[in-house]
């Protein structure tokens, strides 16, 4: 795994979805955020698939996989996808690690499509409103406006954006490889887009259902996250039943940058203790 790509191509109903897994043993799938994609997670993937068979997938919209206009990349169209890449996967209980919007899709697809987790760990994840940046909250009103900004403009604001979700700061190598997917004329639509889809309503109808969450869940959240206070993630562990919140110290929103050694340490720890556990029925 010293680069990192997405071998493997699912046909899903929102466009191809690339896909890998690595690895051998229990599976355990990761899930990204926004705008992120699967790359977020490639040391902790490597880490992981010494004992584990690792899931990874870009969402559409995202990343390797399919970008288009007209693409429904909502949040619901996302959860609903995960259930049947799950079904694809042959995946009947698997761990589950996901970030910021990958933690809403996670939760919708256990809440509402019946998919169904050994275990669940959340990643600084998007679960509460209010969410969204003040850069996210403008695209959804002026998606067009954005879309149509001169290329060298949009490029120097999406690297700043993205800078932001750091707190240590990323490395030069890091920051390209996280900007690089929503460059170009394609790219530079399907940030906004996705965007311009996605608004609290996709987490206000899960918030009353959080109490039904009954596997045993890990939150971890960084402590300098600027983008989701590390007071979101208080409230998150108070509203899972069986929730332990574990803080990422010095770590922004992207925790897998800042903080990969506790990250994944905590992770390992959690997930190794799967093999202890009964299993938890589904919803």
């Amino acid at each position: 795994m010293t680069g990192w790509t997405l071998a493997e191509r699912f046909a899903g109903p929102q466009g191809e979805v690339a896909w890998d897994r690595f690895g051998d043993g229990p599976p355990v799938v990761l899930l990204h955020g926004t705008p992120f994609s699967s790359y977020v997670w490639r040391e902790v993937a490597a880490a992981l698939a010494a004992t584990h068979t690792v899931h990874v997938w870009d969402m559409p919209g995202y990343g390797a996989s399919e970008k288009r206009g007209g693409q429904d990349v909502t949040l619901r169209a996302q959860g609903e996808l995960f259930a049947t890449l799950l079904d694809h996967w042959g995946l009947d209980s698997p761990a589950v690690v996901a970030h910021d919007f990958g933690g809403a899709v996670a939760l919708r697809a256990h809440l509402l499509h019946g998919a169904a987790y050994d275990r669940l760990a959340l990643v600084d994840a998007v679960t509460h409103g209010p969410w969204g940046t003040g850069l996210f909250r403008l695209a959804q009103d002026h998606e067009e406006v954005f879309a149509a900004l001169p290329s060298e403009v949009h490029e120097g604001l999406v690297r700043g954006y993205v800078g932001t979700a750091s707190h240590r700061g990323l490395r030069a190598d890091v920051l390209d490889a996280l900007v690089e997917p929503w460059l170009g004329e394609r790219g530079q639509a399907a940030l906004y887009r996705q965007m311009a889809q996605n608004d609290q309503r996709w987490t206000d109808e899960l918030e009353p259902l959080y109490a039904d969450v009954t596997v045993p869940t890990l939150v971890c959240w960084g402590t300098h996250d600027t983008w989701l206070a590390p007071e979101k993630g208080e409230r998150l562990a108070a509203a899972l039943p069986r929730a332990e919140l574990h803080w990422l110290q010095g770590a922004g929103h992207l925790a897998q940058e800042d903080a990969p050694a506790q990250l994944t340490a905590r992770l390992v720890e959690f997930l190794a203790a799967s093999e202890a556990s009964p299993r938890s029925p589904g919803p």
